[in-house]
């Protein structure tokens, strides 16, 4: 919940005080206590009042596992004696200046994009608010960032709603955990640190920008219909045109905060990766403060795609630049403990085949 929303639902409680539910808040989210009998500015009375009523609950670590590399995968769940299917991933990738954290929005997907061995898992559910920051704050304890101080660089530092789900598809919880994360009374996350990734929901697109001015992704993955069509079946309701426009939307709201939209392209071997696709996605993105990153296929079992070789990676990204478009190489991360994009998909889905 927002500190507003504490703030009301405390009103009731014996002996609250007007600065109760800001202390609580900050002994959360600054502090990172999880138990009310640890707050030391609480009195005993709002302590037995808080504990018979309310419980600090984030998640149920199922599994926290680390890679050859040193990406970190969480498996959380979410009161899965009630519901069982209620586990999601989430993946820490540790980089030289800074970690960026991969949260989930929904358990499951229902896009089903082709190349995605995510969205061979059905929908479930869509995730709370809760426990989208429940990802972030099990994160973050298990990396040391409690308790957060100005001087101490935090080991989280990114964010990206790149794990399952479509984030777009569950805007009401999605834009609710951002306002948590980015209350400057709380976790304070800079705005441009956090990155939503959509595969082109495109009426929410600009709200990214007016509602909550964090940063843009776009899953895009081909130059054209026909072949998106196919690759992202989402296309077929919000075409590559109106995605686009609504990029320029986002750019025009977000005027000079706004950093360049990333636009995802996954390396099929033979599929998207020729040369001639390389100056086509040039010639779509040069009107747009845009910045292309290249996605090695992660392969998965029964995919059915095979990854680009990475000379001819690096020969595309070539021409992309060349085009006068920025562009990177995003290296696979965590492969060995399928952590790697495109790759999540709930462990427990795994072992119940």
């Amino acid at each position: 919940m927002t500190l507003e929303e504490l703030q009301q639902e405390i009103i009731g409680l014996e002996p609250t005080k007007k600065y109760t539910a800001l202390q609580i808040w900050q002994h959360m989210y600054k502090k990172g206590y999880t138990q009310f009998d640890d707050m030391p500015n609480l009195s005993k009375d709002m302590k037995e009042a808080l504990n018979q009523k309310y419980e600090i609950n984030y998640g149920e670590v199922k599994l926290d596992k680390m890679a050859k590399d040193d990406t970190r995968k969480f498996l959380v769940g979410f009161n899965t004696k009630m519901d069982p299917k209620a586990v999601v991933e989430t993946v820490l990738i540790p980089e030289p200046k800074r970690a960026t954290l991969c949260v989930s929005s929904q358990i499951g997907c229902s896009l089903n994009c082709s190349f995605c061995h995510t969205g061979t898992q059905k929908l479930e559910r869509s995730l709370t608010s809760g426990e989208v920051v429940g990802q972030y704050m099990i994160a973050a304890e298990r990396s040391g960032d409690f308790p957060l101080k100005e001087d101490k660089k935090r080991v989280v530092s990114n964010m990206v709603f790149m794990g399952q789900g479509e984030p777009l598809y569950n805007w009401k919880n999605v834009s609710k955990a951002v306002r948590i994360l980015t209350d400057p009374q709380g976790l304070n996350w800079s705005k441009p640190k956090i990155t939503i990734s959509t595969s082109g929901v495109v009426p929410l697109i600009p709200k990214i920008a007016t509602e909550l001015g964090v940063s843009l992704a776009i899953s895009l993955h081909a130059t054209n219909n026909e072949l998106r069509d196919v690759l992202v079946p989402l296309n077929k309701t919000f075409s590559l045109e109106l995605v686009l426009e609504a990029c320029k939307e986002y750019a025009r709201f977000m005027g000079n905060r706004g950093r360049r939209i990333t636009f995802e392209y996954v390396m099929l071997d033979h599929v998207n990766d020729s040369l001639s696709e390389a100056r086509a996605l040039v010639k779509l993105l040069k009107q747009l403060p845009a910045h292309v990153n290249l996605i090695p296929f992660n392969p998965w079992p029964g995919s059915g795609y095979e990854s680009t070789k990475m000379d001819h990676v690096e020969r595309f990204a070539q021409v992309v630049v060349q085009g006068g478009v920025h562009c990177t190489i995003r290296r696979p991360r965590g492969q060995d403990i399928m952590a790697a994009c495109g790759q999540l998909k709930s462990s427990t889905m795994n072992k119940s085949k």
